[in-house]
């Protein structure tokens, strides 16, 4: 039977929903299943393998087995090996690096008696150093032969000190400790300058090589280590009687081994023309080398202890 149209339009038919998976309404439509799967990009598939260490990994087993790396490395070691043998040779020229190992080839044995000898000098008997086969023994073997180890040490122990000295005093400053290294330097320097030049003008024939020279003129240290604890333990009387011990004992010991140095080849020139001034000559450097020491040891010293 036809229904009368009153003048509505009919209803649509209401259109079917899915009902959610869960209890809770969705806000926002899920469209991450819909997306399609991403393209592998392949960075690292490439040779290299971050992941784990294959059989194909760019690893350092692969590093040492590749021929170019190879001759890499041997390339590099050859070089290294010619610039170390260049170095050598320049420094050759200018010093011997045997000769210079000889003045450190020391024990403790040695270092204790050669302390000994500096500071009481007055009781050794022989000062002559032994020979071996016109070869000087080494410091290690005779207590009279020269190092560079206990000068070497003794400067750097003395630089230590005068900082603590300073510090003691508020008077420390990296610029302060810096110029009593320099001072204590330049001196040494100038002191043997002035040994070598008056050797060469007065024309006397020694055995005294520069390290020689050194390893004497740095045997002050010694006695300023002393000096500088007697004045910080006992203060300015204290620092005097030191001073006085350490100068005399220095002295003492540097006439005494200058002497067997200096005039050691003085039969050798007994026959040439003017040989009579130069055992006089001799004595003055010797002594002058010595009156020199105590005059070092208060100028580098005296500032210390107040």
């Amino acid at each position: 039977m036809d229904l009368p149209h009153h003048g509505y339009r009919a209803a649509a038919k209401p259109r079917a929903r899915a009902a959610p998976s869960t209890g809770e309404p969705l806000l926002f439509e899920d469209t991450s299943a819909a997306a399609p799967p991403m393209a592998p990009q392949g960075y690292y598939n490439v040779g290299y393998n971050m992941g784990d260490g294959g059989a194909d990994d760019g690893g350092p087993n692969n590093l040492f087995s590749d021929p170019m790396a190879s001759a890499a490395v041997m390339y590099g070691s050859s070089l290294a090996s010619q610039g170390k043998d260049i170095v050598n040779k320049e420094i050759s020229r200018f010093m011997s690096v045997n000769k210079l190992k000889y003045f450190f080839a020391v024990d403790t044995k040695y270092v204790m008696k050669k302390l000994l000898l500096l500071m009481f000098p007055y009781t050794h008997q022989d000062w002559e150093v032994r020979y071996h086969r016109d070869t000087p023994l080494t410091p290690r073997y005779d207590v009279n032969a020269p190092d560079l180890y206990i000068p070497t040490m003794a400067f750097i122990t003395y630089i230590l000190l005068a900082g603590m000295a300073l510090g003691i005093q508020k008077r420390f400053s990296p610029e302060v400790l810096g110029l009593c290294a320099s001072t204590a330097l330049v001196w040494m320097i100038i002191e043997v300058l002035a040994l070598l030049l008056s050797l060469y003008l007065l024309t006397v024939h020694s055995d005294l090589s520069t390290f020689d020279l050194l390893a004497y003129s740095g045997y002050k240290y010694v006695g300023m280590i002393f000096t500088v604890l007697c004045g910080l333990l006992f203060g300015s009387d204290g620092y005097f009687v030191a001073l006085a011990w350490s100068s005399c004992a220095l002295m003492f010991f540097m006439v005494r081994s200058l002497r067997m140095k200096i005039l050691s080849s003085l039969s050798s020139d007994s026959m040439v023309a003017g040989a009579s001034a130069k055992p006089r000559f001799r004595v003055y450097i010797t002594v002058a080398t010595a009156a020199f020491q105590p005059i070092i040891i208060y100028w580098l010293t005296s500032h210390l202890v107040r």
